[in-house]
């Protein structure tokens, strides 16, 4: 099995920034793809941004402010976020298509992590 974990969220000034981060364990073969959703309060759960080997992609309301990057050799994602808004408030979760097992006896799924919360404040 593989597990999440996120860490990096808090309470922020508009206009601030944060750093998130994602890491992966377990007996993971390969990871497809890393990515970040997010749920404000009374809304659903959204993509805020994914990265592959091949693409890199951004919601409309994060492009140019928010960046996803990666550590292969971590098994770890980042999501630097700048100027952000009281809009960006919500849950922060961690979200990795991997394959867990052995060469001879393995499994793709998606996993989650439990969630971070950003809070953007004066």
């Amino acid at each position: 099995q593989a597990q999440l974990v996120e860490s990096g969220g808090g309470l922020v000034q508009p206009g601030g920034s944060l750093r998130l981060s994602c890491a992966a364990s377990g007996n993971i073969l390969t990871i497809y793809v890393m990515g970040w959703h997010r749920q404000a309060p009374g809304k659903q759960r959204e993509l805020v941004a994914e990265i592959t080997d091949v693409y890199t992609d951004y919601a409309d309301s994060v492009r140019g402010r928010f960046t996803i990057s990666r550590d292969s050799a971590k098994r770890t994602v980042y999501l630097e976020s700048n100027s952000l808004k009281p809009e960006d408030t919500a849950v922060y979760y961690c979200k990795m298509r991997v394959v867990t097992g052995t060469r001879k006896s393995n499994a793709e799924y998606d996993v989650w992590g439990q969630g971070t919360q950003v809070t953007v404040s004066p």
